[in-house]
């Protein structure tokens, strides 16, 4: 008679819960990738017009409901940071439980400081909401308007400087987990990409650099590696049941 240990027993619902956490952490971060650049390359960057209130307002107004979806978008993608930080700090807190809690933590702190600015872009489209006929041409409104939408800007930027912290010390876990080597460097890189925007923005008036649009690559590995490691553990809780299944009949025999 084959005697299954406790070690065996508890293996596969870890197994297939590690998978989930992955698959879970993945998709949600595929779907940010889809929705926050519909959100701020189709449509903020479509209907703002730096410098130019009353096109920005003109804008808004004949596009609300693009305006509208777009803070929709960022809403969600605010949620799913959330549900991202949860999902690394599961998956990363074998390596040092305190520590990817403060990585974690970093990046719910960032959604929460996101979603805070997002205020802002929901007060532009309540202006341009209320606002009836003549009085979107009216000077104050635009001004109104366009501050509205600058303040959104000036606190998201400033957000995405403890977003870069994050994976900063998202990085550093990944290192230590063992994950590709190429991958972690990425991912500090990007961090480094978000943290020097959101300072060259906060210190410097005309700072025009966006150096995180070409060190965000190893945001976009992140996702291929979690749905590798959900595969991979599909593949052990697989090979684990044959096995288990496998040494009755060989005892038997």
């Amino acid at each position: 008679m084959a005697i299954r240990s406790s070690t065996d027993a508890n293996r596969l619902p870890g197994d297939r819960y590690q998978r989930w956490v992955a698959l879970a952490t993945g998709f949600s971060l595929l779907a940010m990738t889809l929705l926050a650049p519909f959100a701020q390359f189709g449509v903020l960057k479509t209907l703002v017009v730096p410098a130019d209130a009353a096109a920005t307002t003109n804008n808004i107004a004949g596009s609300l409901g693009l305006f509208q979806a777009a803070i929709v978008a960022f809403l969600i993608v605010a949620i799913l940071d959330v549900v991202v930080a949860w999902g690394f700090y599961v998956l990363l807190r074998p390596v040092n439980e305190s520590f990817a809690r403060l990585v974690g933590s970093l990046r719910v702190v960032y959604a929460a400081a996101f979603a805070f600015a997002l205020l802002n872009l929901l007060e532009a489209a309540g202006l341009v909401q209320r606002a009836t006929g003549t009085a979107l041409h009216s000077a104050s409104l635009q001004a109104q308007v366009a501050a509205s939408v600058a303040s959104f800007e000036t606190g998201w930027h400033v957000a995405l400087g403890i977003f870069g912290l994050h994976l900063i010390g998202l990085a550093a876990l990944l290192f230590r987990f063992a994950a590709p080597r190429l991958l972690a460097a990425l991912v500090v890189l990007a961090g480094a990409g978000y943290l020097a925007d959101s300072i060259g923005t906060i210190f410097i008036a005309e700072y025009g650099l966006t150096i995180s649009t070409f060190t965000f690559v190893g945001e976009a590995l992140l996702i291929f590696w979690l749905f590798w490691r959900a595969a991979r553990r599909s593949r052990s809780s697989a090979t684990s049941v044959v096995t288990r299944d496998r040494a009755p009949a060989a005892a038997a025999s």
